[in-house]
């Protein structure tokens, strides 16, 4: 039985794939590659980001893609959250499902989106600015008390299955993301999850 949810927020919570798209395009131009479509970002998406960034831009430090990011972060309009999935989380809490986050994305960011998505007083606890999530996972659960089988990590990238499957919780992957639905189910999440009633479906079963 889950019990408790450690969420990656971009691209799982906040609908920020076009926006994303913005950003890794503004950062390209920055440092001289060419533009690239939302199908060629989400078919080559990986993480940790350098990953990515590193096949089109080879000489990018993490310390250039990092102040690029928050430059560009700036000329982005505000995203919104994903259809459904704000109910989906209230509904969850009422059913004494305990959530957290763990991103990369800037606090700063996420707490401006949880005040305008209507979403203060879901999450217990909150890590953000992390690279390597497999530490913070384990900072996560202890720090809550949550025991591992009782426990979810739930992505939209190989990161977010591959350090869950490393951490021993369970792992979800949604398909709305960042990445591809081929490239997620090709690494055997727990749950591949294709929409809200899904997720729904995932943590509380058919109720």
């Amino acid at each position: 039985m889950i019990k408790n949810i450690i969420f990656d927020w971009s691209g799982v919570i906040d609908d920020s794939v076009e926006n994303h798209l913005l950003v890794v395009n503004e950062i390209f131009r920055e440092f001289g590659s060419k533009e690239i479509t939302l199908e060629e970002m989400r078919e080559n998406w990986v993480q940790p980001y350098m990953l990515f960034y590193n096949k089109y831009l080879p000489s990018l430090t993490h310390e250039q893609e990092e102040a690029a990011f928050k430059r560009a972060i700036l000329k982005c309009p505000k995203s919104k959250a994903y259809s459904g999935i704000v109910e989906l989380l209230k509904v969850f809490k009422e059913n004494g499902i305990k959530m957290v986050i763990l991103s990369d994305n800037l606090a700063e960011i996420i707490s401006g989106r949880i005040k305008s998505f209507g979403l203060e007083g879901i999450f217990i606890d909150m890590v953000t600015h992390v690279y390597h999530k497999l530490e913070s996972i384990d900072e996560l659960v202890k720090r809550n008390n949550f025991k591992k089988e009782e426990t979810i990590f739930i992505g939209d990238s190989n990161h977010e299955v591959e350090e869950g499957k490393n951490a021993g919780v369970l792992t979800g992957a949604v398909t709305w993301g960042y990445a591809t639905k081929a490239k997620l189910e090709s690494l055997k999440p727990d749950f591949l999850i294709n929409n809200i009633e899904e997720l729904k479906e995932a943590i509380l079963g058919k109720i």
